[in-house]
């Protein structure tokens, strides 16, 4: 029997990880300190080995450990000498600073992310969505609550979980985070929206847990826009308050214009101008039956876009949560290799750059493929000697083949229904 249409002298795995820079990881290592009384598993090693068990969705050591064991004659196409035992593995988790992999993640972001951009020159996405920025965070729930602290009341039985919360920032038109922090899930997410570090121009979606005024207000200051949800208790005072109707007579948004006033102890008061937008949002099944209506109320200060625009923006704010259920849904966060902070962060980082490398080799090829779809398709045939880009192109070229090849059924045999 003849070799695969699809058959390549190197792993799958070896092929996603051409899309690393060895060297560069390894100068980031020794810069942070990453190589210090290293004889032989060096953070390439620990890269390589840690992104095999984040794609193949391994819950434990043991099973990295047995599955690279199993494989270890196509090592040497990755980097590998040997596969790493769960102790050596272990220490590294514990001992090689996270910030390793958090610069790797970084670097790999700067020199990717222009693939992941979608060209509002050749479709019809606005021009707004080039400049958008979304930000958010998610909880990764832990078994102990001594590293990081848990978030909500103490449950009235047992013990209660910690949790390591991250935020991001995603570009709209990206899916992938472009900055990223890590904090206890107790912390307020409201940290992570610095103005000064954003530039004239930006436009970002919020949730209502960064309603800051002062931040707000910094922002208007240096030109960048906002849209965000309101709370129910915010006090203002109205300018003015338009109502506009739909062409058959119904409410079709409201426009306000407020002003909040935030009492500082030492220093003149902050007041901050801004737009409450409130339309009815509409809900239908898959037929088109209605299910239900709800007003919603934003709360912008960006007051030269049209109306529907800031309406959808703040719809765009979905982008980052459908990113997070991506990352939850096909990477293990469930269970850790460590039990250290240290180690719970680099599996988070390398997570992050699983999540990252998947999105690039989808971006570059023609087929249309789910990202669960490609992942769970990619674990399969992870370290099969075939060409990736052709297989994904056309996984049933093979048994096409197979079809074509096959011989004619001999005649004057009955058939079953004869």
């Amino acid at each position: 029997m003849g070799k695969s249409t699809h058959f390549f002298g190197q792993p799958v795995y070896g092929q996603v990880t051409n899309l690393l820079d060895k060297s560069k990881i390894l100068q980031i290592s020794r810069e942070k300190g990453g190589e210090h009384y290293v004889k032989s598993f060096d953070a390439w090693s620990h890269m390589v080995t840690m992104l095999y068990g984040v794609i193949q969705r391994f819950d434990s050591l043991r099973e990295v450990e047995t599955s690279l064991k199993a494989e270890a004659r196509k090592l040497s196409h990755v980097g590998l000498s040997k596969p790493p035992s769960r102790s050596t593995l272990a220490d590294a988790n514990a001992r090689r600073p996270e910030a390793v992999f958090e610069q790797t993640y970084r670097d790999l972001y700067h020199r990717y992310h222009g693939e992941l951009c979608s060209d509002s020159r050749h479709s019809r996405e606005p021009t707004w969505l080039k400049r958008l920025q979304i930000i958010d965070s998610t909880t990764v729930t832990l078994f102990s609550n001594a590293i990081f602290k848990g978030a909500g009341r103490n449950p009235k039985t047992g013990k209660k979980k910690g949790g390591i919360k991250v935020h991001s920032i995603i570009a709209a038109n990206e899916g992938v985070p472009s900055d990223v922090r890590f904090t206890s899930a107790a912390t307020h997410d409201h940290f992570m929206l610095s103005p000064e570090k954003l530039t004239r121009g930006d436009l970002l979606a919020l949730d209502r847990a960064y309603i800051d005024y002062e931040k707000f207000e910094r922002m208007t200051q240096r030109g960048i826009a906002y849209v965000t949800k309101m709370k129910a208790n915010l006090k203002y005072e109205t300018r003015w308050d338009i109502n506009y109707q739909s062409a058959d007579g119904k409410l079709a948004y409201n426009v306000k214009e407020v002003v909040f006033t935030k009492h500082v102890k030492q220093g003149e008061d902050i007041r901050h101008r801004a737009w409450i937008i409130t339309y009815p949002h509409i809900r239908r099944d898959k037929k088109g039956n209605l299910k239900s209506v709800k007003m919603v109320s934003l709360l912008t200060n960006d007051m030269e876009l049209d109306v529907q625009d800031i309406i959808e923006i703040y719809h765009k704010r979905w982008e980052i949560e459908l990113m997070f259920k991506q990352i939850k849904q096909n990477f293990p966060l469930r269970y850790f290799y460590g039990e250290s902070a240290n180690a719970i962060k680099i599996q988070i980082w390398v997570t992050l750059i699983a999540n990252l490398l998947l999105m690039v080799l989808k971006s570059r090829i023609r087929r249309s493929w789910s990202f669960s779809g490609f992942a769970t398709a990619l674990r399969i045939v992870l370290m099969y000697y075939i060409d990736l880009n052709r297989f994904f192109e056309n996984p049933d070229a093979d048994w096409q083949q197979i079809e074509q090849g096959k011989p004619p059924a001999p005649p004057g045999l009955p058939s079953l229904f004869d």
